[in-house]
């Protein structure tokens, strides 16, 4: 190994994870009765597959728990408050790992507990200014993989200095020439970056690109503020909203540092490197082979994702291949690590199921299609531990249909019947086959399901019913599908959701919905938001605009660069659709988003003035400039090829926030932020209030206490969508 590879490999065992013992978790000691509407999502099942660790948020908090896969006997494992977010089992039973979102914010660690709440300990993220998420398990639960995002060192380049404005962009500027009024934020701001896609493995040197997939866009998931599981990751799995991946810094910037090992969460065995990336957003290590040579690893910003065969005796790169956004355990290795399946969108539109025949080396031979489906999305994947058989869920214009899959056969695919419209996870349960799930749906809230080999799928006893989503006297509203088409010809799509009481054909006030993303989709699963307006007799349209996922991947690449602008035309051409359709009130349209689609929302208000009667923006971009200067690191690492490079595509970027049209805004504007979200920053809220209110405009800002970029605790979750409703109502007239 030369002396410079075995510098970097030095440096990053340095700064591996040591676990950090903390105090016994509650285990079966601690079991609060449940409140009555409750989700429940993101199931791990033990190998025996009678026991199922999941996310509920019964007590108002997303909190770790284990239950009988068919019975009523469920515990809280662990009672702290902090918001968990993804769970795994190990294989061997003793442990179940979990991240966590200390006081809500946008940072997390991964702890490990033993199933009985004893043995609780930190495994990586306990470190101030790091991150960290879960991978996989090795195939015999002796280690759990995690990546851990460490914080920009302290020779990054800080940006505090203002600058003149150049009269013209110059290309090849650095970021000490930034414009005017750039980094106007507080707290310096360490900007990240560059074109590369950083470095796999210690020594620095990139895969060969001549045996993987052109970079390329793809789809993402991008959760909303609402009840149950958040669908994707805010943080350093990069599923914000949007940059463009790069190694050494978005043009001079110092680059972030992600590393990935395994790690024995006992603490006897020390920390493995399995992989190391610098400049990019994601790095996840998502299945180990069976005898432990290999590792496939995720890693790349949002839309040029790629899936990467690491030997891991040398770290050294066996193939690379393309992946599309969305759920990040993209594949598995066959027993004997010769085959690879693989979640793949390369060269295609839509993600089916492919096999990479694999060398010794991990290097692809050969490369085959084992299921497809034309116009559709292979969304989840999951395999039996015996890698013979895996369950398959596509996503048909928003619904979710599922089936089973003999690996090694010739059979066709069984379908297997859905109670509810979404599959949000799958996860295989127990030697015999048996399959846990994680369903959504449009008259339910999120539950757990249980599907035992050949038979139908059974609600667990601890899950809501569907007659306790919500209260009596109101029930939930199953939406339509819409397909608008745009004002160039491009179809969009979206569901309509219409208050309850309303005589046909007579049109009624509308609250014009933006889901996040940008590559985020709208899918009919029961929103509690939703379910306010409706109650306050408004309806709900919630499109999806260009740039969304689950049309193709030239839908998800239309709204880059300049695409953009056509992006918030879209907005007004579906608001005329439900208009001209006879569904919505032209003189009582509202616009509403969260994320992406608070950006969204300021910029329809800006660049349609007199559509809307009001807005509300809901963790929004405000000036994408001062959302590159503000934003986490890897956020940025992910965001540049989606609006354009924060230095080169500066003109653009000014033109396409809301901030420079803010003099064309006419109407009421309520935003809403959580305090420690650090993937937007609130001031890109306060910014947009302030100058609202300058001009003489009603403006609000509502900072919700103890939460990040996604809203999870059930108090503040409440007050945001009654603050949204009763916003509406005032200045709807209703």
């Amino acid at each position: 190994m030369a002396a410079d590879a075995r510098d970097r490999l030095i440096g990053a065992m340095s700064a591996a994870p040591v676990p950090v013992p903390l105090a016994d978790a509650a285990g079966t000691r601690d079991t609060p009765r449940p409140l009555v509407a409750h989700g429940c999502w993101y199931p791990s099942a033990d190998p025996t597959g009678e026991w199922v660790a999941f996310i509920c948020d019964r007590t108002g908090v997303p909190q770790l728990w284990t239950g009988l896969a068919d019975g009523s006997e469920i515990h809280l494992l662990d009672a702290d408050p902090d918001p968990v977010t993804e769970v795994s089992w190990s294989p061997d039973g003793r442990w179940i790992a979990y991240t966590v979102a200390p006081g809500g914010g946008e940072h997390t660690r991964v702890l490990c507990v033993r199933p009985d709440g004893t043995g609780r300990r930190i495994v990586a993220g306990a470190d101030a200014g790091s991150s960290a998420y879960l991978g996989c398990w090795t195939r015999d639960g002796s280690a759990v993989a995690v990546t851990v995002a460490e914080p920009p060192p302290p020779t990054g380049l800080t940006v505090r200095t203002v600058l003149p404005e150049p009269s013209a962009p110059d290309h090849g500027t650095a970021f000490g020439d930034l414009p005017t009024g750039w980094a106007e934020r507080d707290g310096p701001a360490t900007l990240l970056g560059g074109a590369g896609h950083g470095e796999v493995g210690p020594d620095g040197s990139g895969p060969d690109h001549g045996t993987g997939a052109p970079a390329g866009h793809g789809t993402g998931v991008a959760g909303r503020a609402t009840d149950g599981p958040v669908h994707g990751t805010a943080g350093p799995d990069g599923e914000g909203p949007g940059l463009d991946g790069g190694g050494s810094g978005l043009d001079g910037g110092a680059p972030d540092r992600l590393t990935a090992y395994l790690v024995d969460p006992s603490g006897l065995g020390s920390p493995v490197l399995v992989a190391a990336e610098s400049g990019a957003a994601t790095l996840r290590v998502c299945d180990v082979s069976q005898d432990g040579r290999l590792a496939l690893v995720r890693r790349g910003p949002r839309g040029r994702r790629e899936a990467v065969v690491v030997r891991t005796a040398d770290l050294a790169t066996g193939s690379v291949l393309r992946v599309g956004d969305g759920d990040p355990w993209i594949g598995r290795f066959s027993q004997d690590g010769r085959t690879l399946w693989l979640r793949s969108d390369h060269e295609r539109q839509f993600a089916a199921l492919l096999a990479a025949t694999l060398d010794e080396d991990g290097g692809r031979v050969g490369l085959s299609v084992v299921a497809e489906r034309e116009g559709s999305d292979l969304e989840l994947l999951a395999f039996a531990e015996d890698g013979r058989t895996a369950a398959l869920a596509w996503n048909v214009r928003g619904a979710s249909e599922l089936e089973t899959l003999g690996l090694s056969t010739a059979a066709r695919p069984r379908r297997v019947p859905l109670p509810h419209e979404v599959v949000t996870r799958i996860t295989r349960a127990g030697p015999a086959g048996g399959t846990v799930l994680a369903l959504s749906g449009s008259q339910r809230r999120p539950g757990v399901w249980w599907a035992p080999p050949g038979g139908l799928s059974a609600r667990t006893p601890w899950s809501s019913r569907d007659e306790d989503a919500v209260p009596p006297g109101r029930p939930p509203v199953r939406p339509v599908p819409l397909r608008p088409t745009a004002r160039d010809g491009v179809r969009l799509g979206g569901w309509y959701y219409r208050a309850a009481g309303r005589d046909a054909g007579r049109p009624g006030p509308c609250v014009i919905h933006l889901h996040g993303g940008p590559e985020e989709q709208e899918r009919p699963v029961f929103d509690p938001l939703y379910h306010e307006l409706l109650g306050r007799g408004l309806d709900v349209f919630a499109p999806d605009v260009r740039g969304s996922s689950g049309w193709g991947r030239s839908f998800v690449d239309a709204d880059l660069g300049t695409g953009r602008f056509a992006a918030i035309d879209d907005v007004a051409d579906c608001a005329a659709h439900v208009v001209l359709d006879g569904l919505a009130d032209p003189t009582r349209l509202a616009v509403m988003g969260r994320s992406y689609g608070g950006y969204l929302t300021m910029a329809s208000l800006v660049w349609h003035p007199e559509l809307f009667r009001t807005g509300v923006a809901v963790c929004g971009m405000s000036d994408l400039s001062t959302f590159f200067a503000g934003t986490e690191p890897w956020i940025a690492e992910s965001a540049a090829h989606k609006y354009g490079h924060p230095v080169r595509d500066r003109e653009l970027l000014r033109s396409l926030s809301p901030m420079s049209r803010v003099d064309a805004l006419r109407v009421p504007l309520l935003a809403v932020h959580g305090e420690h979200d650090t993937n937007v920053p609130p001031g890109e809220s306060e910014q947009m209030v302030r100058a609202a209110r300058e001009r003489g405009l009603p403006a609000e800002m509502l900072t919700l206490r103890d939460e990040g970029h996604e809203f999870r605790r059930a108090d503040n979750r409440r007050l945001f969508r009654r603050t949204a409703a009763d916003w509406m109502q005032r200045h709807l007239g209703l």
